[in-house]
């Protein structure tokens, strides 16, 4: 049963009547003991989320390796074949099409594994305020001038250690949804942003560590969320609006963001009066306590000889045109076994390994282990369309010199062959 306190907050309460019984065993009264279980069912929603999001998580894991091999070739060929048109030309314009839609692909796996919080992007500290301030410039040219969008961004509010565009994500999902919610009514759209310092007694519905957060809130006054569907809201594919306007992954790719970044979000809504959803994301130190590398625009060139492994025939095809382009030699297998046999008999003939991770005979961190005690000191590469048994941590303990995400731009892989190659040489 549910009952108010003095304060207006709801609790829960689980009754257990029992009979007292006379020395004849005759029922003579009862007595009734309440308990309070509002944290315990509050656990088991959440609970139930983590499993709901374990399980997609798990899915978006297999579609996301075998997805990420597909977009490989699209990828790699349409940008091998675009250097050998003149730009502007049908043919050019064409194969940058192939392009965009091959990166567009990649985006879509990322999102499907942000929510699933698989994700392995590099992080590093952003401005909160400023990605904010660039989503309200962009927002506002689409929303109509009757609709007010109201900002209150503290001015130093603090790093988030975060990707840019997983930042700029959490944004714009949580505005478009505030604007969706406020159309019919022509509301306001109210976003906030502060630091807070938040201690234990202030987390009792957080699962959060105590320590200094960046406080987003987006405010909307609009029609409000039923509270028969709350609680439904962050999951893939949930949407309340119609045909055309939503695929209900805007605030299931906001949770895993928040989540991945051991942050926290809450929403707090009246039908009628509108919602605020307040997202809680940890700030970090300073940004001169993080170095962030710089790419150059120049694919470096070489001749050193490279063994090439992959189980899909079009990858290693086209890493190794990628390569002989560059000036490097290069031997393709799609069998690892193969590839360690090749390497036994000629230790010696090969400069660098560059190898997928996921392989039928033999795994790509089995043939790393395997080719480095042949020859200790190896320089090799490990590639990944999605893994859950590596990533660049495990990988560098290893001794694996370099750890790349498929699908993988020409440029990305000619820097990081070159950069491996000469770390070997020093």
């Amino acid at each position: 049963m549910s009952y108010q306190r003095k304060n207006g907050s709801e609790f829960i309460v689980e009754a257990s009547i029992s009979p007292i019984l006379n020395s004849e065993g005759e029922i003579v009264s009862f007595v009734e003991v309440n308990r309070d279980i509002t944290n315990e069912i509050k656990m088991e929603k959440q609970l139930r989320q983590a499993q709901k999001m374990e399980a997609i998580g798990n899915l978006a894991g297999g579609i996301a390796h075998d997805f990420n091999d597909l977009l490989f070739p699209i990828i790699g060929i349409s940008e091998l074949l675009m250097d050998n048109f003149s730009e502007n030309s049908f043919e050019h314009d064409n194969l940058k099409e192939i392009f965009k839609a091959g990166r567009r692909g990649e985006a879509l796996v990322k999102q499907i594994l942000t929510f699933s919080r698989k994700t392995e992007d590099s992080l590093m500290p952003v401005n909160f305020q400023q990605v904010i301030k660039e989503v309200c410039k962009l927002i506002r040219s689409t929303i109509p001038a009757d609709i007010e969008i109201v900002e209150h961004l503290e001015l130093d509010c603090g790093m988030v250690m975060a990707n840019p565009s997983q930042l700029h994500q959490i944004a714009m999902n949580l505005v478009t949804n505030a604007f969706h919610a406020v159309e019919p009514v022509k509301g306001k759209i109210s976003l906030h942003l502060n630091r807070i310092e938040l201690k234990k007694n202030d987390m009792m519905d957080m699962q959060l560590e105590p320590g200094s957060y960046a406080e987003f809130s987006v405010s909307d006054t609009g029609t409000g969320i039923a509270p028969d569907i709350i609680t439904q809201i962050f999951d893939p594919y949930f949407t309340t609006k119609e045909r055309g306007k939503g695929t209900g992954l805007g605030l299931a790719t906001v949770y895993g963001i928040v989540k991945e970044y051991n942050g926290d979000i809450k929403v707090y809504s009246e039908p009628g009066k509108g919602t605020t959803f307040n997202v809680y994301l940890p700030l970090t130190r300073s940004e001169d306590d993080f170095a962030v590398q710089k790419k150059t625009e120049d694919l470096p060139p070489g001749n050193e000889h490279i063994l090439l492994v992959d189980d899909e025939e079009s990858i290693v095809q086209i890493e190794k045109h990628i390569l002989e382009r560059l000036g490097y030699s290069a031997t393709a297998f799609t069998s690892s076994q193969s590839a360690l046999k090749a390497f036994e008999a000629w230790p010696d003939d090969f400069d660098l390994v560059v190898s997928d991770m996921t392989m039928p005979e033999m795994n790509g961190d089995q043939l790393s282990e395997k080719l480095m005690q042949i020859k200790p000191g190896l320089p090799f590469i490990m590639c990944t369309g999605f893994s859950e048994r590596i990533n660049k941590e495990k990988a560098e303990q290893m001794g694996i010199k370099a750890f790349l995400m498929k699908p993988v731009a020409m440029h990305d892989f000619a820097q990081t062959v070159r950069s491996v190659l000469d770390r070997a040489k020093i």
